[in-house]
């Protein structure tokens, strides 16, 4: 039992020296900030949590344990008490500009936060979301104008080829929208996973189970829990309406490479015209040609003799290669253009109206043999 004994806090002393260090940042109600290092069994013992509970495995989370709320937010991690604020491994994330100057201000009363008349936790998940709300219009608002810029110098109809560069950077910010408009996804349903429970809601409400000022209003009349879901609720939609611009700009950006392809193909049909035009010139001139070379043949005859048979000659050839050409291309347009929509008759057209007239008049004529009918019974 000794050696047990031993060997058991042998390992427990081997575990907690393997244990990871977090880099905390603590922000108070009068957002007051102190930084400090701290294990990681020493940090969730403290809190009265679970080693899974700052595992923060998902990217996107908000939980709550033991009444702490949980929250990661991509990189942000966070633990909420009903007194403060929690920041672990904030010097890898460079954010100590937004947490002393952003963050503290708001949580102390000083921001543009709509919560401060409520609970501190209020005022924590309003700024924590607030913030996550502003990375991703920030990156919308970068996206936005270089696809538009892209796009307007790629559908232009009068170039003849693709700028391979455009494409590169068209393809990239692609990849980027595809991206955010991932993380829109799995922000809202983080959100909506919560507004569906509504014993989630009370759970966020960490105040109104240990402030007794706090229960003493929810008793009276004043449902921080549905104040919370007003605040999800706000940012489901703000969250909503971003996602609804990202997918306008994934729209645009398939209707301008269908465009882009119809011009590819519109030059391509061209060339290919023109081809076969030159194509049948050049079978027009051989075919009378072959007088010419009959001509530059080694054979004796009397037409060789007289000097206007080489501008006769010349002239047919040239006459005749110019009247197949002719031949040929009319016989192209004829097959290339576009068929024409079926023509009408005028006697069916005509007649339409004049099948709706007698409609009209034999039910205008059973309306009346109707009227004078049942007068007579009535007589």
């Amino acid at each position: 039992k000794f050696y047990q004994r031993v060997t058991t806090e042998a390992s427990q002393a081997t575990l907690a020296s393997v244990s990871p260090v977090f880099a905390v940042m603590k922000l108070d109600k009068e957002g007051n900030t102190t930084c400090f290092e701290k294990k990681k069994t020493e940090l969730y013992q403290e809190l009265g949590l679970q080693a899974r509970d700052l595992r923060f495995q998902h990217l996107m989370s908000i939980a709550t344990r033991n009444n702490r709320i949980i929250i990661r937010m991509e990189l942000l991690k966070a633990v909420v008490t009903p007194e403060c604020v929690l920041i672990l491994d904030y010097r890898n994330l460079d954010l100590e500009y937004w947490l002393v100057n952003e963050l503290a201000p708001q949580l102390a009363g000083e921001g543009q936060l709509v919560t401060y008349s409520l609970p501190f936790e209020f005022r924590a998940i309003e700024a924590i979301l607030q913030y996550r709300i502003s990375k991703l219009q920030g990156r919308l608002n970068t996206l936005q104008p270089q696809i538009l810029e892209t796009l307007e110098a790629l559908v232009d109809p009068k170039l003849l080829s693709v700028d391979r560069s455009k494409l590169h950077v068209l393809l990239q910010n692609g990849k980027s929208l595809s991206e955010l408009e991932t993380d829109l996804k799995v922000f809202k349903e983080t959100i909506l996973e919560i507004l569906d429970e509504e014993e989630l809601i009370e759970e966020l409400c960490l105040s109104k189970w240990t402030d007794p000022q706090v229960f003493e209003e929810s008793a009276s009349g004043i449902d921080h829990a549905e104040e919370m879901e007003l605040l999800l609720e706000n940012y489901y939609r703000q969250a909503e309406d971003l996602a609804n611009e990202a997918r306008e700009l994934r729209v645009l950006i398939d209707d301008s490479e269908s465009i882009i392809f119809i011009n590819l193909d519109s030059h391509r049909n061209v060339m290919m015209r023109l081809n076969l035009q030159l194509t049948m010139g050049t079978f027009s001139l051989s075919l009378f040609g072959l007088i010419g070379v009959a001509f530059g043949m080694n054979l004796e005859s009397s037409l060789e003799e007289d000097p206007r048979i080489f501008w006769l000659v010349t002239g047919i050839m040239f006459l005749g290669s110019g009247l197949i050409w002719r031949r040929l291309l009319s016989f192209l347009g004829r097959h290339l253009e576009p068929p024409l929509p079926p023509h009408v008759p005028e006697v069916l057209k005509k007649s339409q109206p004049a099948a709706g007239r007698v409609e009209i008049k034999n039910s205008l004529k059973a309306e009346t043999f109707g009227l004078s009918r049942s007068a007579l019974m009535n007589r």
